[in-house]
């Protein structure tokens, strides 16, 4: 039977069908590009997903009480916290037990360490107990209830066992709720006192600062932009040698720098009193405050908004505003219909790089802010580097995350993310 050659399948030249051998050739292409970005997608799993990953776990891990005292936490599940009354005798016979094999193994450490950041003086607590726990011999030293009330007269406070059954679960809210000055309860979370609600207000302090250095490096660099965009050559050259001139000296020293001029006997405070614009007696106090931390930052920052709005300006043709002004426009009314509109994507993409870079600062505002001027950031550095509860430190920095995210979908919806640019 004769085949009708316009009807007949198209063959390679190895016989196989021509659209069967496309789509192998287009598959093997597809993976050797893959193959060309695996090392980099491997990179940025490693060095960017998983420590994501691994914070975020951190802010609601909590299986150290669980694993050291197991027999107490299971009979901690049986009594009713809420009462008023203290465990019965059972439960202080676990504990007697756990707390003695955690000695031996020298675990009550931990789970006094992890107690103390919910009630202090846990972590003393435990350590006493521990010591005395060594020598006891199972039940020959029964009953365990007054013993240990001896050992410590905490074990006779309701509000240690009602601390201990509380973030006694594997996984916790707890830290989350630390983080926004709340503490979780037998009864269900509630604020902290007064005198340590302080988290809420770095937060507030950190967005708030952040927005102002923002602004602050927007009116700065934007004539600093135009100018690089419209000088000749050469005298732009210059002008680009000074905008990066910050960028050859370490952070730390420009902090420091910053540091001196800012006090009281400083530069600028003595230079306004030789100027006669500040009594000698009546300095200005520009460090450890808001006011150190935004100007050194805003010094710091200036770059990151200068470059993307210069490298946007540049690729805007001189003859849209000299046709304009010959339509009658005035120099103003240029600019702000003409020229600006068209310097807005690199405002956005700078203010996005100034924005993210600020708020994640510590160094500068920990040198010159004080304890007025400090951030969110320096409470994360500090729980993780000196306290050691890495549950808060990965708390608040997984709130700080989901706030830029939130703050850049804003962004996306009000501005438009395409929008943004670097020039091209």
């Amino acid at each position: 039977m004769s085949v009708n050659p316009a009807t007949a399948p198209l063959l390679s030249a190895d016989g196989m069908p021509l659209k069967k051998s496309l789509g192998r050739a287009l598959r093997r292409q597809k993976i050797r590009a893959l193959m060309l970005i695996a090392p980099l997608l491997l990179f940025v799993f490693v060095a960017f997903i998983m420590p994501i990953v691994s914070m975020l776990f951190r802010s609601v891990e909590n299986d150290i009480v669980a694993d050291t005292l197991p027999q107490t936490v299971l009979e901690l599940q049986s009594w009713d916290a809420e009462l008023g009354e203290l465990p019965p005798e059972v439960v202080y016979a676990a504990l007697a037990s756990d707390i003695k094999i955690a000695a031996k193994a020298r675990k009550h450490t931990k789970v006094g360490l992890r107690l103390n950041y919910e009630q202090s003086g846990v972590a003393s607590l435990f350590k006493k107990t521990a010591r005395k726990a060594k020598k006891w011999d199972g039940d020959a030293d029964a009953p365990f209830k007054e013993k240990l009330i001896e050992v410590h007269k905490s074990w006779g406070e309701i509000e240690i066992w009602q601390t201990l059954k509380v973030h006694s679960s594997n996984y916790t809210s707890g830290y989350f709720l630390n983080a926004i000055d709340m503490r979780k309860t037998v009864s269900g979370p509630e604020f902290q006192p007064e005198e340590k609600q302080v988290l809420i207000l770095l937060f507030k302090r950190t967005l708030v600062m952040s927005l102002i250095i923002m602004g602050t490096c927007i009116l700065l660099g934007y004539p600093v932009a135009w100018l690089l965009a419209n000088l000749p050559a050469r005298q732009a050259n210059l002008l680009m040698i000074l905008v990066l001139l910050p960028f050859w000296t370490s952070l730390l020293v420009r902090t420091s720098a910053w540091k001196v001029m800012l006090q009281q006997q400083g530069v600028i405070n003595d230079l306004l009193v030789q100027l006669g614009l500040v009594a000698d007696s009546a300095r200005l106090v520009m460090i450890n405050n808001e006011t150190g931390t935004i100007v050194a930052m805003t010094h710091i920052l200036l770059p990151f908004m200068i470059l993307p709005m210069y490298s946007v300006m540049q690729t805007i043709p001189p003859t849209y505003l000299r046709a304009a002004k010959s339509l009658g426009a005035t120099n103003w009314t240029a600019f702000w219909r003409v020229y600006f509109p068209q310097t807005v994507p690199g405002i956005g993409a700078g203010s996005i790089l100034v924005f993210i870079l600020a708020i994640g600062y510590y160094i500068t505002p920990e040198i010159v802010g004080g304890s007025k001027g400090v951030f969110i950031s320096n409470r994360i550095a500090y729980s993780i580097l000196k306290s050691l509860n890495w549950g808060l430190g990965a708390a608040l920095a997984s709130i700080l995350l989901v706030a830029v995210l939130v703050l850049y979908w804003t962004y996306d919806k009000i501005v438009g993310i395409d929008n943004v640019k670097l020039g091209g």
